[in-house]
């Protein structure tokens, strides 16, 4: 009994240690989940001398804690951003996922003296971005970007993972039973199609399931969060059961779950935050307790060289050849190629080799856990920096909002949203509050007042309203902060602006000549916009024009271009060289080379 309490007591002080760690990491900007993984390290058996070897256990574990992190992931993700990115998203994390681990099986063999195929495996584990990494820098680490960017990067990131754990166990299994490259035929892909085609069906019929079940029966606000955990982990259980992707599944169960009205929302959600957090600090921690340091001297340089080789040649290349059919930048190519952080995924995959009983198992663990170390040193410092350097980073639409949304006991037709104002909200500076809009009560010093008695609103007055579903967004501005006059906002939105009702032609009048083709002399600059940019679009996308660029400076409450700015800077490329570019952009190069060809030989 007293070992019990023993490791308890380690496990309980390392915890908290991860935990206030986090503090310094908000502090100085450090990968805060390479603090916990190094934490790890420190106590394991090379470090503290705390002994954890049992590979079975932490891939248990590991799994587990990883699908709570997935479902919270999807149970985050807007399903208007889901849409935005999906088809891309998933090409990324399909297609893109074989290419990178095809491109990193020739560097591994070559420098670990591996066979291909066994190169195939290594690439295969490290081939997947980590969820919990790109989730926290991206929606914490405060880098404001394109919603279409921030959604590709967050929907790869939760989708990639049974990819990659496909991959990882069926070339396990080939490598054990001695077959070779003979292992490798069309059964895998139908076994494939198999899990995924279950994982999403299962995961879809689970999420619904979890709504119906938490809105028929969750009649205790503290008891919902419980049950929509152990939901979603049945969701898991019972697809990995039947020979579907369980992560797949739970992460489509919680895109489900998180875009339909439930019972108790934002208490579910602030539970699953806190099972996220706490789930990252157990598998990082575990992970890194587990490796051995001390045998890492043998193969640093060629794991050092691996990591550099998928960060700036495998990754890119896999990225650039999926996204080449999508209308992005060559800027926001090159991020999305740059933000391809290896995490806790790829060590639990490493485990896997160990539990398979190959001859080069531990050789698997020790390069991936030393890849995932440079890649959350290098890429996790370095992602703001390289938005910046891009001219990715998107100013703000407005300020930071103090802002609470209390849930409602039944199914009512409204939300309680609560503000506090803030010296620099719109409210106090003569924006009135909309009539469709039902301020109820003010808390002034202290004191409850009717908003009817409360007379004009003051500075640190906190205010409940009701509104209707979804309108609450439109409320924010009237209590947000005064934006930060940033010196590079007008480089960024144009130093004009031009009327969106406006004809296109005026612009070929105007910039030209041959800035648009026929078909689009007749059309107005949003209709033009739209045309170019293949759908909705988004605040602060932007067109080039020839030698001019327009840029989306605002949307209205029905998400329609508002105001549009001009441009006469060209956007910078992200690189001179010919990669990155799209299609369009290819085929327009090309068209043009050949043009140019024609003219010159007349």
């Amino acid at each position: 009994m007293e070992s019990f309490y023993i490791l308890l007591l380690a496990a309980t002080v390392l915890v908290l240690v991860a935990a206030f760690s986090s503090l310094i990491a908000f502090r100085f900007g450090a990968p805060l989940l390479l603090l916990f993984l190094l934490i790890g390290l420190l106590a394991g058996s090379d470090g503290l001398g705390i002994h954890f070897e049992n590979n079975p256990l932490a891939y248990m574990l590991g799994s587990v804690a990883l699908a709570v992190i997935l479902f919270d992931s999807g149970f985050g993700t807007n399903l208007q951003s889901f849409k935005l990115s999906a088809a891309p998203a998933i090409t990324l994390a399909s297609v893109g996922v074989v290419l990178t681990a095809i491109f990193f099986a020739g560097a591994a063999s070559l420098l670990l003296g591996l066979s291909w195929i066994e190169g195939l495996l290594l690439g295969a584990i490290v081939a997947s971005t980590d969820a919990a990494a790109v989730f926290f820098l991206l929606r914490i680490g405060g880098i404001h970007i394109r919603d279409q960017v921030r959604s590709t990067l967050e929907v790869e990131s939760g989708t990639n993972d049974p990819m990659a754990i496909f991959l990882t166990l069926i070339l396990v299994e080939v490598i054990s039973s001695g077959r070779g490259m003979s292992g490798l035929d069309s059964s895998i892909l139908l076994l494939f199609i198999e899990e995924m085609g279950l994982g999403v069906l299962v995961g879809l019929a689970g999420g619904y399931m979890i709504v119906a079940i938490v809105n028929r029966f969750a009649v205790d606000r503290g008891l919902a969060p419980i049950f929509v955990l152990a939901l979603a982990m049945l969701v898991f259980s019972f697809t990995g059961t039947i020979g579907g992707s369980g992560f797949l599944a739970v992460y489509v169960a919680g895109i489900v779950a998180g875009n339909r009205k439930i019972f108790a929302k934002h208490a579910i959600r602030r539970f699953h935050e806190g099972m996220t957090w706490l789930s990252q600090i157990i598998m990082f921690l575990m992970l890194g307790l587990l490796a051995t340091p001390s045998q890492f001297p043998a193969i640093i340089v060629p794991a050092i060289l691996l990591a550099l080789f998928l960060i700036l040649i495998a990754r890119p290349l896999a990225v650039w050849l999926s996204l080449m059919p999508f209308n992005y930048t060559q800027q926001e190519t090159s991020f999305i190629a740059w933000v391809g952080l290896r995490g806790a995924v790829s060590i639990l995959l490493a485990i896997m080799p160990i539990l398979g009983g190959l001859e080069n198992g531990q050789i698997f663990f020790n390069a991936a856990f030393i890849i995932v170390l440079v890649s959350l040193m290098l890429q996790g410092w370095t992602i703001k920096p390289v938005a910046m350097r891009l001219g990715l980073i998107v100013p703000p639409r407005m300020g930071e909002v103090d802002k609470l949304e209390v849930d409602l006991p039944g199914t009512a037709n409204h939300e309680l949203i609560s503000y506090r104002v803030t010296k620099e909200s719109p409210v106090l500076h003569g924006e009135r509050i909309p009539r469709w809009a039902m301020p109820s009560l003010v808390i002034r010093d202290g004191k409850s007042i009717r908003y009817q008695y409360a007379g004009r609103l003051r500075e640190n007055d906190q205010i409940y309203l009701f509104v209707a579903p979804g309108y609450s967004r439109l409320l924010d501005r009237l209590f947000a902060s005064r934006i930060p006059v940033a010196p590079d906002d007008a480089d960024f939105f144009g130093t004009f602006s031009i009327s969106p009702t406006g004809f296109a032609r005026d612009l070929d009048t105007s910039y030209g000549p041959d800035l648009l083709a026929t078909s689009e002399q007749s059309m107005t600059i949003v209709e033009l916009i739209e045309s170019r940019l293949g759908g909705k679009a988004e605040y602060a996308d932007r067109i080039r024009l020839g030698s001019i660029v327009l840029i989306v400076r605002n949307l209205d409450e029905n998400n329609a271009i508002s105001s549009v700015g001009l441009s006469l800077e060209p956007v910078e490329p992200a690189t001179h060289l010919p990669v990155f570019i799209n299609l369009r952009e290819i085929i327009h190069r090309v068209q043009t080379h050949f043009a140019s060809r024609e003219v010159k030989g007349s």
